[in-house]
Formats: C-alpha cells, sequence, structure tokens
C-alpha cells in the first residue's frame, strides 16, 4: 500500500471531521495545521447549547429555497473554518494552512467548486493562516494562498470603481 501524501492525510482528517456535522446540506470539515502539528478542528453545527438542524428536522435555507452562497444569516450553524479559528490561538495559526473538505449530505459527494463563502474568508485572512487546501476528489485538492483573497478583494465588486 503506497504510503497517502501530507495534504490528502490532513484533507482525509478534514473529511473525518466533517461527519460530526450537524447541517441537513452539506457537511464542512476544517483542520488547521502548523509545522506538521494539528492546531484545531472544526466542523459546521449550531452554537453551544442551540438546537441544531439535525435535531430540529428542517434547515430554514432548504425550505426557502436559498441558493448556496446566499443569506447565510439565515443559517443555524457556525462554519466549520470560524468553529476551527474559534478553538486556536492567533499565534499558533500565523503561517497555518488550513484544509477544508466539503460533503453533499445526501449523495455524499464533494461539493464542486468548493471554497470558503466571504465571511470565513476574512476570518481566515484575520487568523494569520496563509494556505487554505480544498478537496476535489479523494486525491486531488486545490490550494490558495490567502494573500490572493486579500488581493482579490470580492467585497469590492461593484464598489469604489472595482
Amino acid at each position: 500500500m503506497k504510503r497517502r501524501d501530507k495534504v490528502n492525510y490532513y484533507l482525509d482528517l478534514a473529511e473525518m471531521v466533517s461527519q460530526r456535522c450537524t447541517c441537513l446540506r452539506r457537511h464542512y470539515g476544517a483542520v488547521i495545521v502548523k509545522n506538521d502539528e494539528v492546531i484545531s478542528t472544526g466542523y459546521v453545527g449550531a452554537p453551544r447549547g442551540r438546537k441544531n438542524c439535525t435535531d430540529a428536522g428542517a434547515c430554514i435555507r432548504e425550505k426557502l429555497s436559498v441558493p448556496r452562497g446566499e443569506r447565510y444569516e439565515l443559517c443555524r450553524s457556525v462554519h466549520a473554518e470560524a468553529n476551527a479559528i474559534i478553538s486556536a490561538s492567533r499565534d499558533k495559526m500565523l503561517g497555518s494552512a488550513l484544509y477544508l473538505v466539503g460533503v453533499e449530505a445526501e449523495s455524499g459527494e464533494y461539493v464542486k467548486n468548493s471554497s470558503s463563502c466571504s465571511m470565513c474568508k476574512r476570518l481566515i485572512i484575520n487568523a494569520g493562516i496563509e494556505r487554505v487546501y480544498i478537496r476535489d476528489t479523494k486525491d486531488e485538492y486545490r490550494m490558495v494562498y490567502v494573500s490572493e483573497w486579500v488581493e482579490q478583494d470580492e467585497s469590492l465588486e461593484g464598489v469604489f470603481g472595482y
């Protein structure tokens, strides 16, 4: 058996973490790693003490047919990236990498063109994370330098002549 490459090893961990997810639509898991040490993990779930969507048996965004990437303020959950960042100290995250895996809840397929939402991108930037690895298939992934998210500020699209 061939030894698993390091990036896919950490993405496999993120996929395992995603199995704790309480979202009815998509299961995301995130792992923050620095110097080959896992700093923190996170999965999508309701804030501590609040009822989650799996317990409620319903998703308000699903009921309202809200498309992916829109109206996150309606969602009961905290995203995987945010939960991983909340659980780590900034000094440990500086220069780290975040590994992200998204799986469709119903089909079990990897989320196509997966990426962090604009809110999570801002958290990742401020946390000092340097790179984000995003799983596309069991063996394929993309790597994004967080500095690209800083330079390509999507929040300015259509504003100030951008």
